[in-house]
């Protein structure tokens, strides 16, 4: 039997699945819309891969979760790694471009910049309050523009004049975008405009005051669009690497984790099995009274009994439930 190794992504919109050799190699990958419903996602990936991996040929090893779900994907499956997407994106990018310096990451609801020396994450960048650049805004644009989003890159690179866009906020782009559209510039010109102005807002707010230095690796969902992509290197004078697995990058390197870590420990997986899939995860939350501090405690129950908590910074209820599980 062939060890294999899952990965899981769980954000805001999307999740990712992906399962990996003892080398690496993808064996399997999916890209789900989360649409909300974080726990169906994260089932719907599993029976994917479990309808499509040879039971056969290959034995789950090890799991890895990561993305702002990452807790309760790893309570669901049974994870033996729970990393952040800082980790987990730098550990797949230092894989498939061992010599990357800078990586621009912009997913669904937020960004990401991530600075590389000799293999390991120096400095990093995010930014999660607005969503100018994001892959949500240029999906509500592609829609307002009557264009699919799959089309918007080619739009782009079909532009002949320049038009400047306002991309410092999602309210003032749009706004500027129905301007320009006013005036009578052609949409390649104005979703041109739209790329150039969000890849400036991008740099200008994630990498003010940082050295940028190639390689650059260009990952996340946005990185299907061409015409980010054309206005990256533009904007930087360089030229930008797309990797095969783009849109799967932090579900990879979490895989890639949960690999390195049994393999290290030598322990057995904590992976709950594909049966898993039928258990009832139910997820609740409360604020804490026990400090000023105020925190909101999330509690997942597994069939009528809790199994997980966290969100207390002095991890009172995290230990309770450890103890109870133990």
């Amino acid at each position: 039997m062939v060890k294999a190794y899952i990965g899981i992504d769980v954000g805001s919109v999307s999740t990712n699945v992906v399962a990996i050799d003892e080398n690496a190699n993808v064996l399997f990958n999916i890209y789900i819309r989360t649409n909300g419903q974080s726990i169906d996602s994260v089932k719907k990936g599993i029976e994917s891969l479990k309808q499509q991996l040879d039971h056969r040929k290959y034995t789950i090893s090890g799991v890895g979760t990561t993305g702002s779900g990452r807790q309760i994907a790893g309570v669901m499956v049974g994870a033996d790694v729970v990393k952040n997407e800082i980790t987990a994106h730098a550990v797949a990018t230092t894989y498939f471009v061992p010599e990357v310096r800078t990586i621009f990451e912009i997913g669904g609801q937020d960004s990401k910049i991530i600075f590389i020396k000799d293999g390991m994450v120096v400095d990093f960048a995010m930014n999660t309050v607005c969503a100018a650049g994001t892959g949500s805004f240029l999906d509500h644009q592609s829609e307002r523009l009557g264009i699919s989003i799959e089309q918007f890159g080619d739009y782009a690179l079909a532009s002949k004049n320049d038009v400047r866009i306002a991309g410092r906020c999602t309210v003032f782009a749009e706004s500027d975008m129905i301007a320009k559209q006013q005036y009578g510039f052609s949409k390649p010109d104005i979703i041109n405009g739209l790329c150039q102005a969000l890849v400036r807002n991008y740099i200008n707010n994630l990498a003010r005051g940082k050295k940028l230095e190639p390689p650059f690796v260009f990952q996340g969902g946005v990185a299907a669009n061409s015409g980010i992509k054309a206005a990256f290197e533009k904007e930087i004078g360089h030229e930008v690497i797309i990797p095969s697995y783009f849109n799967v990058m932090g579900a990879i390197g979490t895989a890639i984790l949960a690999k390195e870590e049994i393999q290290k420990t030598g322990k057995k997986t904590n992976f709950r099995g594909f049966h898993a899939l039928q258990t009832d995860f139910v997820p609740s939350s409360f604020i804490c009274q026990g400090c000023s501090n105020n925190c909101e405690v999330i509690k997942v129950k597994m069939n009528g009994q809790t199994v997980a908590m966290w969100g207390d910074r002095c991890g009172m209820w995290q230990e309770k439930v450890s103890q109870v599980v133990i």
